[in-house]
Formats: C-alpha cells, structure tokens, sequence
C-alpha cells in the first residue's frame, strides 16, 4: 500500500510538510542519509534540578489549522468530544483594521497546578525529572474535582471510562527523544518545547499572560506565549457572548441539600431539646440515604473509598472524612437514645449530653468543609462568601421546616409504645427562628446576584447573566415563591406542608448554583458553541 507521507518524509529531509522522528528523536531522512540532525523543537537534553519542560506557543505563527487537535486526539485514543489540546481565537480591531490570531493549549504544566493540590485521590503527581504534571487514571475515582479547580479547563471527564484526562507533553515520547503529538504535526513549528529554570519563571512569569487567557498568576503556568508584535489594537476572545449552562450534578444537588437538611434538622432538634429516638432514626435515615447518593458523582463509585486519603490537602477528602465521622457519630447518639428510653445504658445522660453536643458540631463542621471546596478561584461565582452562607442558612431552614414534620412521624410511632411524646405543638421561637433564616436566606441570594451582576470581573456578570436567562429566570424566582410558601404555611398553621416548600426552594437554588456557574477558561472558536 502506497504511504505518500512516509513517500515523503524519506524522499525530501527538508520536507516543510512532514517531518519522520525515529526512535532516538532525530529527524530521519532516507535510509541511504548518513547524518541525522537533532529536531529543533524540543531540547537535546534532560532538564537539570530546578528545572523543567513547558510548551512554547509562536502566535504569529499558528494558522488555526487544529493539526495539534487532531494529532493529539489521535495519540491517546479520546474520543472526538475530548480535546486534550484545544484552539482558540481571539480578535480586535474596527473594519478594516482588525486582526485575528489563534491560540492552542494543552496543559501548562504549572509551577503551583491546583488540579494537583486539590486531588482527593494523590492522582496527580509532578515529575521530579520532566516537571510534567501526570495523571493515574488507575488512581482517578471520578469525582472531578480537578476539573473545578483548573483555570484553563485542562483536565477532562471521560464518561466512557469513568476517569478524568489530560495532556502529559507526550510523556513517553518526549523522554524516548521524540516530538509530543501537537509539537511534530503543526505545519508552521508553532509548537515547541523548551526548557525552564523554575526559580526564575516564579519571579517573572509575564510571558505566559495573553489576552484570551486566564492570568498565569492563579497557578503559575509554565507556558510561554509569543504576541504579536507591534498590535495596536485590543484584543479579546471571540466566543465571550458564547455561554452554556454548566453540568446540573443532580447527585450533588441531592447530596449537598439533604445533608444541610439532616444538620440542620438535629441541630434545631437538640438546640429546642425536641427529640427522641425515634426522631434521631429519621435523621440517621436520611443521613444514610444523602450519604450514598453522593457516590453517583463519581465516575468509579467502587473506589470512593478512596477519597479519604488526602485529607491533610483536600477539602473534598476532609469533606468525606468529616461527613463520615458525622454518620458514626450519629449512630451513636441514635443508639444511645434507645438504650436510654428502656433504662438500658450506663451513665446515660453523661453519655447523651456528650453526644448531643458533639454530633452537631461535626455536622456543621462537614458543612463548611462542603461549602470550602466549592471556593476555587477557576469557579468565579461559587469563590464568594455568600457559597458558606448559604450552606449554613440552608441548613437553618430546612432544619427548622423539618422539625415539625419529624415530631409528627415520631409521634405517630410512639403511641404504639410507653416511650414519652414529644410536644408537636409549634412555638413561637422556632417560627420566628424560621422566619429570620427564609429572611436571611433570600438577602443572601438577592445580593449575590446584584454583586456579581456589579462585578467587573466577566465570569461574575457572564453567571448573572445565565440567571436572566429565558431558561433561568423562572426557576430563580420560583426558589424564592417556594420559600416565602414555606414560612407562609407556617404561619397558618399547615406545618407538615412546610418541609416540602422550602426543601423544593432550597433544591432550585442549588441547581442554579450549578448550572448558572462560568468558569475560567482560555478564549475557545466562535463556531464552537460549547467548552470542549
């Protein structure tokens, strides 16, 4: 079978078009040429200690082609909606003096890469030879909480297989002396490889800025970007009208809304001392079931085991590690409960006393470790206080919506026994306590919107935005109808209706939380209607 490319590679040494790397890293011409020259484009040697590789892109040399896309896509077998490498343009100007240029982005490798410090798993590793940040999909569990946290939406999901990917410079090729994918099929030699003094590029990293891209500051990216020189006008990214509604992450709406609710629900249940055990078996119930919704995220469910391990470094480790340690504790509590209502357990209110106090606190510690990582710089609209806020109100008002519906299911159970009722009678500090929190919970909302609608920051106004949105704009003020009918309910005296008006308030919020969220990304096509 004829192979015009090969044909060509070994006919012409000077070929412009393609360039045939052999297994040392050198350019191979014909068999019958004695002398092979080392490629220019990558170094001709290791980085030494302090050092290490990056990405060298000449702007003014790339022609939009998505040879780079291609080649890479190719080299690790993604799919053709994953784009380990991608392209952008950016354009300026008035008619008829405008430019337009192009970017194309792999991973940068960065100095400080937040994919890495976020990781709950260790799945990313920095190479102390290379300086390439690499990633285990053996050690990946899916959750993708790297994706969150990178500011160029490097690492992707691959829903095939369950794991986060990215660009790993061609790891083995580059260490075998061969040119990365993207680095040997770019026809203009846009694509290069260098070496970095580390030391150096953290004092001065302004060549890795240009416009279309997040600052180089929020996780010193290692990439170095050649501008055109001599433009006089701005430039900016063509697709900034260009926006989509984020991921729902229904699992997530569910998990982070009924465990608020469990919190919630105990920490109004022991501050009112309206409790009991069959009280505390609901909670522990729903704690159970919130608990495992959450393993729907991920990618590799089998191994949310996992997540435990980094919890010195990540809030999502310390999240489950927090959560965890709420459930047992809970159990606890639910069982020293019943063993107190029949006389059975020891030194029984020494031990309820201590239990009651500690549970909640857990809980409300799980809780702001929930909300903290949720504030990643790359996610602009959730990196704001109002994101714990509204946890901690959320909490506050299903906890109190919830109270009077659980005192009835309690009490419903307990005639059947000689275990002592609990009053279901409403009084007026839990309303007033539900009040303040469906008051406290609207302002928060209201004026997050307006600050970020304010912000000049385009990542907060772009998810202001999205919340004015024909397809939004509904469900933002149907969470605040659904609420302010919870405290109404209340207060005429329909309280087991209350839970369900606020639990469906609360639930809207949360799916606008997600879905309305713009991240940091570079500038990506005009035609390209969707973040690859």
């Amino acid at each position: 079978m004829s192979l015009p490319l090969y044909e060509l590679a070994t006919s012409d040494e000077h070929s412009a078009i393609v360039r045939l790397i052999d297994g040392s890293g050198h350019d191979s011409a014909a068999a019958s040429i004695d002398k092979v020259a080392p490629s220019s484009l990558i170094p001709g040697r290791l980085p030494e200690p302090g050092e290490q590789y990056r990405f060298h892109f000449d702007m003014t040399k790339c022609i939009g082609c998505r040879s780079c896309e291609v080649a890479c896509n190719e080299q690790n077998g993604n799919p053709a909606d994953l784009h380990w490498r991608r392209i952008g343009e950016i354009e300026g100007g008035v008619w008829p003096h405008t430019e337009r240029y192009y970017l194309s982005m792999g991973c940068n490798h960065c100095l400080s890469a937040d994919c890495l410090r976020g990781c709950p798993v260790n799945a990313y590793t920095k190479d102390p030879l290379t300086g390439i940040v690499l990633h285990s999909a053996e050690a990946c569990i899916g959750c993708q909480y790297c994706v969150w946290n990178c500011p160029y939406s490097v690492p992707q999901f691959n829903a095939d297989r369950g794991v986060v990917g990215k660009c790993d410079m061609c790891h083995g090729r580059l260490t075998s002396g061969m040119e990365p994918a993207c680095v040997n099929s770019c026809p203009e030699n846009a694509i290069q490889i260098e070496i970095v003094d580390q030391l150096e590029w953290r004092s001065d990293h302004a060549d890795a800025n240009a416009p279309g891209m997040p600052n180089a500051g929020h996780t010193l990216s290692t990439t170095r970007i050649t501008l055109p020189e001599g433009s006089t006008v701005t430039l900016d990214r063509v697709d900034i009208e260009t926006l989509r509604l984020e991921h729902a992450h229904w699992s997530l709406v569910w998990l982070t809304t009924l465990i608020q609710l469990s919190v919630g629900s105990l920490f109004v249940a022991v501050v009112s001392s309206r409790f009991n055990c069959i009280a505390l078996t609901l909670i522990f119930a729903l704690t159970a079931f919130a608990l495992n919704i959450s393993v729907f995220h991920l990618g590799r469910p089998a191994y949310a085991w996992r997540a435990l391990k980094m919890w010195r470094r990540s809030w999502l480790s310390r999240e489950v590690l927090l959560f965890g340690l709420f459930f047992l504790s809970l159990a606890a509590l639910t069982l020293a409960s019943w063993l107190s209502a029949f006389g059975l357990l020891p030194h029984g209110i020494s031990t309820l006393a201590a239990l009651r106090f500690a549970t909640p606190m857990i809980g409300i510690a799980g809780l702001f470790a929930s909300a903290r990582l949720y504030l990643v710089p790359a996610r602009p609209a959730w990196n704001t206080n109002h994101t714990p806020v509204d946890f901690m109100l959320s909490a506050l008002l299903l906890g109190c919506a919830a109270l009077p519906a659980i005192i009835y299911l309690s009490n419903s159970v307990l005639w059947l026994s000689r275990l002592t009722f609990v009053s279901s009678m409403v009084d007026k500090d839990l309303y007033w306590t539900l009040v303040l929190s469906a008051v406290l919970w609207g302002a928060n909302q209201a004026i997050r919107v307006l600050r970020l609608r304010a912000s000049r920051t385009y990542e907060h106004r772009a998810s202001c935005g999205l919340l004015n949105t024909h397809s939004l704009r509904g469900t933002f003020l149907v969470s605040f109808a659904f609420v302010g009918l919870a405290v109404l309910l209340m207060m005429i005296g329909l309280p087991f209706l209350v839970l369900p008006a606020a639990l469906a308030g609360v639930i809207a919020s949360r799916y606008l939380f997600f879905v309305s969220v713009v991240p940091l990304n570079m500038a990506l096509t005009f035609v390209r209607q969707v973040h690859a």
